[in-house]
């Protein structure tokens, strides 16, 4: 029968203890959280060229670096020798079009805005960054003399990072409302924040942010 037991046999021993009658078992311990990730460090190298080398002897010690980053170029100088290298570039080595300028925000560095230009070559077929970092206030000079394009771009800059650029003919809001308040590329202003005054004023609603 089913329920018989062999001769001198006795029941198997359970694999698996149970817990006590009416007692759940415990969870497991949570896992300790991860180590913070180290900051990220570009790796950048030595950008060795003619163009590179003709740079550091026509400006001195005014370029503090000539660098290159996956197959990227880039020059950084004093901001004092920014525009001066732009027409360099421009009138000896043929980068004709601005393509870009733009601004990176390091709140917490003495010299808190990287202010960055992008120029390319059309003969070349090369592009170049040129970098220099400015403090908060700090009015660079402005590239429209060199480049007409940068009378956008500069508003642009102005607009998302309130830098204000010495020597513009228009210096005003190209993106954002004339009378908004606040610089939303700032590091210090929240993805999700906005001038509820203006918002209120001009939408007639009550910001839901």
């Amino acid at each position: 029968m089913a329920d018989e037991q062999k001769p001198g046999g006795s029941p198997a021993p359970s694999s698996k203890p149970s817990p006590p009658s009416g007692q759940p078992a415990k969870p497991a311990p949570p896992k300790p959280p991860a180590p913070p990730k180290p900051p990220a460090v570009m790796a950048a190298t030595p950008w060795e060229s003619e163009l590179a080398r003709d740079i550091k002897e026509q400006f001195g010690d005014a370029v503090t670096a000539t660098s290159t980053y996956v197959g990227q170029n880039f020059v950084v100088t004093r901001p004092d020798a920014a525009i001066a290298l732009l027409e360099y570039l421009k009138m000896e080595a043929g980068f004709d079009y601005l393509v870009d300028i733009t601004a990176a925000d390091w709140p917490k560095r003495a010299e808190r805005f990287d202010l960055v230009y992008v120029v390319y070559s059309f003969s070349r077929n090369e592009r170049v960054r040129i970098k220099t970092a400015i403090p908060e206030g700090f009015q660079p000079a402005t590239a429209v003399g060199v480049h007409l394009a940068a009378n956008w771009l500069e508003r642009e800059v102005f607009d998302m990072f309130g830098i204000a650029f010495a020597g513009h003919p228009d210096l005003r809001r190209i993106l954002m409302p004339e009378d908004w308040q606040g610089y939303p590329l700032r590091k210090d202003y929240s993805i999700i924040q906005q001038d509820e005054r203006w918002v209120r004023e001009n939408l007639n609603i009550e910001s839901g942010q």
